[in-house]
Parts: structure tokens; sequence; C-alpha cells
């Protein structure tokens, strides 16, 4: 089975009520959530931001969301797009499917049909990554959440385990912590806020105790780093 947990998605949807609803359900999920109510703002977020899945409601003010799924298509952005529309016709589906988008749902529907729309494209994006991520002798497997050192079992929660995921997509390179809240928890995220520094112990205790080798660095003034190498401070 796959679990797609700790994705960062973005929900461009003017209606407050049901962007919120969406956040809601999806960070229950183990997804970090960005929200924006007008094409012109999610259509800057979708360039500047690097998210998972796209979420992109048709009717919206400022510039359409077939406008904004062309335009990020035309300037590079890959990123799967689940348009939403209250419109049940071929021809706008059709429109939304050649300006780039990868999925259609219809206005309304039921939360659990979103998710497995979610899902499915997660699931297709997360095929052409690898497999398995690898640092050393510690193993996460993404399809099934199974992370292991040393082939022993580690039992993490939703957010340990985004948290680790984020780390070892990115070993070796040095992550601020505005850059891990925002990837891991949303770019609301509070850089004062002491709960990276509380998730990284608990990983730490998790992977590292006992270990020869230390894999979690924190680096002073910067952030933290994933690596098998003793990093120069």
């Amino acid at each position: 089975m796959f679990y797609a947990i700790g994705m960062k998605i973005l929900v461009v949807e003017d209606e407050e009520r049901v962007a919120q609803f969406i956040q809601k359900g999806l960070k229950e999920e183990g997804h970090a959530v960005d929200v924006s109510y007008d094409g012109e703002d999610g259509g800057f977020l979708a360039e500047v931001n690097e998210y998972d899945l796209i979420i992109l409601d048709v009717m919206l003010p400022k510039k359409n969301g077939i406008s904004v799924c062309r335009e990020i298509r035309e300037r590079g952005v890959i990123t799967p797009v689940l348009m939403l529309t209250a419109r049940d016709s071929i021809e706008d589906r059709v429109r939304g499917l050649d300006a780039g988008a990868d999925d259609y749902l219809i206005k309304p529907f039921a939360f659990d049909e979103l998710l497995a729309r979610v899902r499915a494209l997660l699931r297709r994006q997360s095929e052409h990554k690898t497999p398995t991520l690898l640092i050393a002798d510690l193993e996460l497997d993404p399809m099934t959440r199974l992370v292991t050192r040393g082939g022993k079992p580690i039992r993490l929660t939703t957010k340990e385990y985004a948290l680790l995921e984020y780390l070892i997509r990115n070993q070796n390179k040095v992550l601020s912590r505005t850059r891990i809240g925002e990837h891991v928890w949303d770019m609301n995220f509070d850089p004062e806020s002491n709960v990276i520094d509380v998730y990284i112990s608990h990983l730490r205790n998790k992977v590292d105790k006992g270990q020869k080798i230390a894999l979690l660095h924190t680096i002073r003034g910067q952030g933290y780093l994933l690596s098998d190498d003793s990093p120069l401070i």
C-alpha cells in the first residue's frame, strides 16, 4: 500500500470555507499545506516554492485557474495539479487538461474522493523518485514508510517521519530552520518556535542513539544537516 505522508501541498481556492476544509483534512493526513485565495498569488507561490501537489480551483479572482495552470507549465513547473471546478462539462475539463492539469474533481465532492485523487497523483510522482532512500545504514522506504537503521526498524510519528524524509532527500545539505519549517509544516511556520529543535531531538534519540556514527548534525547559526561525514563547524 502507498502512504503519501509529509508532502507539501498548495491549495488555491477563493472560497475560504472550502479552502480551510481542505487544509484541515490534509493536515490531519500529515501533510504541510499552504493556502492562497486568488490566482495571481497562487501562481506566484507555485513558482517560487517547491510543492509535491497543487490543488487549484478554476474560478478564481485576479486570474482563473486555467490561466494559472498554463502559465506555471510554461515556466517549467512540473508539480502535479488537481483542478477543482463547479462546472461539470466536458469542454471545461478538456480546457483544464489541455492547460496542463493532471486530474479534475467536480464540486461538491466527498473528502474521501479528494484524498483518493491526492494519493493517486502523489503515487505517480513518487514512482519517478528513488524507491528507497539511503544514507549510511539508515534506510527509508517512502512506499511503505518503513524506516530502519542497521536492519532494525525505527518507529516514528507522522511528523517525525516527514522531517526525516525531508532531511534524507536533502542529505549533505545544511537546511535552515525556516526552510525545514516551511516544508514540513507550512509557510506560516513561526521561526521563533522551538518545535523543530524538539523534533530533531526526538529523531536523534531514535536514529543516532547507541550508534557509532551520528547522522544528524546541528550547524550552529545555520541549521541542520543529515550526513555520514563529520561536518566542519
